[in-house]
């Protein structure tokens, strides 16, 4: 038996409703938004009236919504958390995305999906999740290849799910408390303070400063658009973007993006892959992701093990690359390149100390831009990028128009008059009928009784496929044929959408129970008395409360990380044996902010990893 096509999804974030809207229209399968609270993005909460609205409109495409109640949960909100996901149930949404293991002691009425902040690494790990009843895990970023398709061989009843693209956390997401340590905001509660952006000092044990005010914990961003079949191939089946607090423009861009190009390796295997949702997207822009936010791109580990991915001089948008600098006269500058400008780009460089500055052009003629004001350190030969395309923001600032599912009509006679047979791509069908008395027309009316049809314009439909079986011309009047089309075509909305589309089930997984440690510590983040219950039931005999409710002691661990500071300065001993200087880039290092603060670092080489400790 030939297995059924994986249906394969393209999530999109969506800070508010509007934003999953046109996130659907540009081609999302399924989108993630917060709800009014709990969500690890707490900028990005929105209304039950809101999350209704979103619903109603991908479910018209088979699209699905699911909420983020991914942040660990103290226990005077576990019942608030009960009533909300609750409504959200009644509303429409598909699934929760949730990190907290209290919530598997409630009786929660949606599919949950194990959220990446619950450090989904191992296939270990994700078999024990799938023990306790979750659908989908959400993968860390870090994973390569060849760690998810081991993953995929040893669950394959769970779906897997994994990013794609956008802004990259430092640590491990789930065990960072940096934020916590050093401001009293929780990343696991939605309030991250973003310690990773700043700036350090990188410091040698003797206190010898070797780096001054550098972004050494800032990553560059996400793009893994050229390796999709890839991931497919070792089992992914939902692709996720980064960006709940991203701006509409963005989240835009990025979906058709990727729609683009998962539709073509759709189109290339159709016997192995298919879409997960239905309806044709009408894009009104040519999507390029280099012109939205990002601080330069990076594949993070997927195809090799080690990779720099660090963007230390900003954290800011670079954007694209767009020519240099030829020569500056009289305040005009000349670029040497083949990028076209506009007047109100934003372009920015850097300086000979690495400092990123920036200016807005006024106006451009072709290669010759007069800025709003010449930055002095602006010099001959210096490289240009935009971060601000003034044109492309202006083409994505207009409405994406709708989404459309594609219709096919039969028009036939009866004995008392005619009838009208709609189907769409879904598998949906129904049939409306005419009384009317059947008059033959004086000239050919084929033409005219087609057109009349096919007048879907707003009703989220588009003709695909237009069959007459009348077999002589017959005059319809045109108010008879609207009436046929709008009943039929509402008998056919009133129709339920078929079930989304499920990966191919495979045989039931045979490995016993897993149990947990006997100690848990604070890295399980455990903050309230079910949560503790939990892991008490699978083996635990001691758990440690999470680091919110308890810091630990000095020297607290606080980031694990796959990328490694001494890698990006070239000074590590097992990938740049050679180097002139790693006597002075021994352990223990430190890092130390603007204030004083100093964090120690120490780097794992057995397992390419570093580890950031407090220090008092």
């Amino acid at each position: 038996m030939i297995p059924s096509p994986r249906p394969i999804e393209l999530l999109s974030p969506a800070r508010n409703a509007d934003t999953g809207i046109e996130a659907i229209n540009c081609g999302a399968d399924a989108v993630y938004i917060g709800a009014s609270a709990f969500s690890a993005r707490a900028e990005a909460a929105n209304a039950l009236s809101d999350i209704e609205r979103l619903c109603q409109h991908a479910h018209t495409v088979g699209a699905r919504v699911y909420v983020a109640l991914n942040t660990i949960l103290y226990d005077d909100e576990l019942p608030q958390v009960q009533a909300m996901a609750d409504d959200l149930k009644r509303v429409g949404v598909d699934a929760l995305i949730v990190q907290d293991m209290a919530l598997l002691r409630m009786n929660l009425p949606l599919p949950i999906h194990a959220s990446t902040q619950m450090d989904n690494r191992t296939p270990s790990h994700i078999r024990f999740l799938e023990q306790q009843g979750f659908k989908r895990v959400i993968l860390a970023r870090e994973l390569g290849l060849d760690a998810i398709a081991a993953i995929h061989r040893e669950c394959p009843n769970v779906e897997l799910e994994a990013f794609v693209h956008g802004s990259l956390c430092v640590s491990y997401s789930g065990r960072c408390y940096a934020s916590q340590y050093c401001f009293g905001r929780s990343a696991n509660r939605g309030a991250c303070a973003q310690f990773c952006r700043l700036a350090f000092d990188l410091e040698n044990e003797s206190g010898e400063v070797l780096l001054t005010q550098k972004h050494l914990l800032s990553l560059k961003d996400m793009n893994r658009s050229q390796h999709l079949l890839a991931m497919m191939q070792a089992g992914v089946t939902s692709f996720k973007i980064e960006g709940r607090l991203k701006d509409i423009g963005y989240v835009k861009n990025i979906t058709a993006y990727y729609r683009q190009q998962l539709d073509e390796i759709i189109r290339n295997n159709r016997q192995q892959y298919c879409r997960s949702s239905y309806g044709r997207c009408h894009i009104n822009f040519e999507p390029r992701p280099e012109k939205s936010f990002n601080r330069g791109f990076t594949e993070y580990f997927l195809r090799h093990p080690r990779e720099d991915v660090a963007a230390i001089h900003t954290p800011k948008s670079v954007g694209e690359p767009v020519g240099t600098v030829k020569e500056i006269r009289r305040g005009i500058i000349k670029v040497s390149g083949l990028s076209s400008f506009h007047n109100g780009d934003g372009l920015c460089f850097f300086t000979p100390e690495g400092e990123l500055q920036g200016f807005r052009v006024n106006k451009a003629e072709n290669n010759l831009l007069y800025p709003a004001t010449l930055p002095p350190a602006l010099r001959p030969h210096t490289p240009l990028y935009r971060n601000q395309d003034a044109e492309f923001k202006k083409q994505l600032s207009k409405p994406t128009p709708q989404r459309t599912v594609g219709i096919r009509l039969q028009l036939s006679e009866t004995p008392e008059g005619f009838s009208l047979r709609m189907s769409d791509e879904t598998g949906r069908e129904a049939c409306g009928t005419l009384h009317a008395e059947k008059q033959l027309a004086r000239t050919p009316q084929g033409e005219r009784i087609r057109q009349e049809l096919s007048k879907l314009g707003g009703t989220g439909f588009e003709l695909t496929q237009y069959e007459s079986l009348l077999e002589n011309d017959y005059f319809i009047p045109a108010s008879q044929l609207a009436t046929l089309r709008r009943q039929t075509l509402a008998l056919l909305i009133g129709q339920a959408l078929p079930a989304p589309a499920t990966a191919p089930t495979h045989a039931p997984a045979t490995s016993k129970p897993i149990n947990v440690e006997e100690h848990i510590d604070y890295s399980a983040n455990v903050a309230n008395r079910e949560a503790r219950l939990f892991y008490m039931s699978q083996g635990a005999q001691e758990v440690d409360p999470a680091f919110e409710l308890k810091q630990p002691d000095r020297n607290a661990l606080l980031m694990t990380c796959r990328h490694c500071i001494r890698y990006t300065l070239r000074q590590c001993p097992k990938h740049f044996p050679g180097s002139n200087h790693q006597r002075t880039y021994n352990q223990p290092l430190y890092l130390r902010m603007r204030n004083g603060r100093r964090f120690r670092l120490e780097f794992n080489c057995r397992l390419c990893e570093m580890n950031v400790y407090a220090v008092e």
